[in-house]
């Protein structure tokens, strides 16, 4: 195999980048070298538990495993550094190559080839956009990063249509001899786009939860429609958070996990728990960048502000990490819809899981237990996983926990939070449509009324990118209603229909066929059924 070394002198501070002074050992990249030459140390990137006692280990077991055995997350034990300019001519290089660069020190254990074959592969045809995640420019300083012209219409098929290919050469690599059954919880898109991504995917099984009418029509059809004979999914009883709590909870059956490996299986995920999906989002934020300053409205170097719709926190953790690799930013603003509970956190320091939970216009988002967060708070802390365990502890046990002030004032300096209610979301759909002739989703409108918010509350007018991550298509009704169209009594289809009328673009292929495919999935089980709803799927007593 290949090997790729990746220097470096010191690990990153705690807490956020960009916020102190650089160290006098800096670090210099050396010319030639795919890494960074440090006084006292080299080694190659390994991924490390959130919480602690679960070993290193490399990139590719860490895609396999999912989650370590801690039940913590993994983690990159170093962070590469990029600087606003990690590649020559973006213009000139296709998405796939300019992903390469990005994920390659992330990722040192996977050859050249692997990482070139998986990415021409998951960002060729399979997208609408020959830019795959294209930027949209708004009149109002406002730039949208498209990231839903993928297989599913969302911004899911990013990394789902590359993680199954770096899964397989993981796989192939580590000469493992079971067979992978990816579990996933879904609030909606996720579910669809694993569905999509692992179908006929040899040695891998696929099986998904999502809530029992907890998503929007258009998702539960492409999920209960997918084909393939190693896919299956199942509604739960209960919310995301339910569907969400009860994966969690097989994963860390120790009992239920012997029984699967006595008939040849091993439990990994597909949710951005698993470092697989979170890797490809980093690199469409740096995309995002450089597109701007090729198109003249940044200079190379300028920050800018990133605002993200987000439930489960892993779209704006790889915003995150893209600022520690590099990516000049000065805000990430983190929007939230009426389950406001990442907003309190962010204003207050408490997360507090203990209230009402709704089901929203942006179903993708009613979520309120943010998985992806015990990242954040890894780096909070200092990457003091005994400060992450007893958070996690606290917020399992009392529903609720609360971090340190310094914590705090290090989250707020980089973070804003904020919410849009329905009016609100419907009102920026609305505005952006009537005022920028750019048509939005809910969960998008969510992202782009937090902006403005965050803009007239503070004044800052620097530039920003906001993340959307569905097409309004998958969303009809909502955004209908939103533009002032009567939608009772119509169908699916008659809204997709009425909305490719209204905005003159074609009802997307992928969604208009759902008309006509047989519904294959029609499993319904309680929480506490999904171990026994798992092993119907894989045919196990």
């Amino acid at each position: 195999m290949e090997a790729r070394c990746f220097f470096r002198a010191i690990p990153p501070k705690a807490g956020l980048p960009g916020r102190e002074k650089p160290d006098l050992l800096s670090i210099f990249r050396l010319p030639g070298l795919s890494g960074y030459l440090g006084y006292d140390s080299i080694h190659l990137m390994e991924y490390i538990s959130t919480r602690g006692s679960a070993p290193a280990i490399p990139s590719k077991k860490a895609i396999i495993k999912g989650i370590a055995e801690d039940n913590g997350l993994y983690v990159p034990s170093t962070f590469p550094s990029f600087g606003s300019a990690p590649f020559e001519g973006p213009q000139n290089k296709t998405y796939a190559e300019r992903a390469v660069v990005i994920l390659t020190p992330f990722l040192p254990d996977f050859t050249d080839a692997e990482l070139n074959n998986a990415c021409r592969a998951a960002y060729g045809k399979n997208f609408e956009s020959p830019q795959t995640a294209p930027i949209k420019i708004l009149g109002d300083g406002t730039a949208v990063l498209e990231l839903w012209h993928g297989p599913t219409q969302a911004f899911k098929d990013m990394a789902l249509q590359l993680m199954p290919r770096l899964l397989s050469f993981a796989l192939k690599g580590e000469k493992e001899r079971y067979e992978v059954v990816i579990l996933v919880a879904t609030s909606g898109d996720t579910g669809k786009a694993a569905l999509e991504g692992f179908a006929g995917a040899e040695g891998v099984r696929i099986f998904v939860f999502y809530p029992h009418g907890g998503v929007s029509e258009i998702q539960r059809l492409q999920m209960v429609t997918q084909r393939g004979k190693n896919v299956g999914a199942c509604a739960v009883k209960g919310n995301f958070d339910d569907a969400q709590t009860g994966v969690k909870q097989i994963f860390s059956d120790s009992a239920f996990n012997r029984k699967l490996s006595s008939h040849g299986f091993q439990l990994s995920s597909a949710n951005s728990i698993n470092w697989g999906r979170l890797a490809p989002q980093v690199a469409y934020y740096f995309t995002g960048y450089d597109d701007l300053v090729a198109a003249g409205r940044v200079r190379q170097g300028q920050p800018i502000l990133i605002c993200v719709p987000t439930g489960n926190f892993g779209n704006i953790l790889a915003a995150y990490y893209a600022i520690r690799c590099g990516l000049p930013v000065s805000r990430l603003i983190c929007a939230s819809n009426r389950n406001r509970v990442l907003t309190e956190f962010i204003r207050t320091g408490v997360y507090d899981r203990r209230r009402e939970f709704f089901k929203t216009e942006s179903p993708s988002m009613d979520i309120l237990i943010s998985s992806n967060l015990e990242r954040l708070l890894f780096e909070l802390s200092g990457r003091k996983a005994d400060a992450v365990v007893r958070w996690m502890k606290e917020l399992g046990v009392q529903g609720w926990y609360k971090i340190d002030p310094r914590g705090l004032d290090e989250l707020q300096e980089l973070f804003y939070g904020g919410f849009a209610d329905q009016k609100e979301t419907l009102a920026a759909i609305r505005g952006a449509f009537e005022q920028q002739g750019y048509l939005m989703d809910t969960h998008t409108a969510v992202g782009y009324s937090v902006l403005h918010k965050y803009r007239q509350e503070t004044g800052d007018q620097t530039p920003a990118l906001l993340a959307s991550t569905a097409s309004p298509f998958k969303f009809n009704q909502a955004v209908l209603e939103a533009l002032g169209r009567d939608t009772s009594g119509k169908d699916e289809f008659a809204l997709l229909d009425e909305l490719s009328t209204i905005c003159g673009q074609p009802v997307p292929a992928k969604l208009a066929e759902l008309k006509s495919l047989p519904e294959r999935h029609n499993a319904v089980c309680a929480r506490d059924e999904m171990d026994r709803a798992l092993c119907q799927f894989l045919r196990i007593t």
